[in-house]
């Protein structure tokens, strides 16, 4: 499986989940590693939907107008949307909490077909744990 960490997110840890992912086979790459920084969403989402087997992670809080999150339901692309407290946090704490969840989303995404759009609350619970956003 190939993971997308949105422009929201940093470089270095894309790289970062990459070397801790590449043991069980999949890809972890950032968004400017495939695409320029100014490439507009709905683009970049194609591009990924047509390739097909990637999940995005994302720091966005999609709103129900945002064209963004329409192309994401029709992409059938799997989105982890980071919940509104990691914005707020620091970056090692991003970081810190992001690899204890890492090991769910890697095993939720293999369950997924068709696409899903879920929020990866902040706090961390055994086997992590995912609201659908609806």
């Amino acid at each position: 499986m190939k993971f997308l960490l949105d422009n929201n997110l940093p470089p270095s840890l894309a790289r970062a989940l990459n070397e801790l992912s590449s043991s069980e086979g999949h890809t972890v790459v950032h968004l400017t590693e495939k695409f320029s920084r100014d490439t507009p969403d709905i683009e970049w989402i194609g591009t990924l939907k047509t390739e097909g087997d990637w999940v995005i992670v994302s720091q966005d809080q999609f709103k129900k107008s945002d064209l963004e999150k329409q192309a994401f339901r029709r992409s059938g692309l799997t989105v982890f949307c980071l919940a509104k407290h990691w914005s707020s946090v620091s970056y090692w704490e991003k970081a810190h909490q992001i690899v204890r969840w890492w090991p769910s989303i890697m095993a939720q995404s293999e369950l997924l077909v068709g696409g899903a759009a879920l929020r990866v609350p902040w706090r961390y619970v055994a086997k992590g744990r995912f609201e659908q956003i609806k």
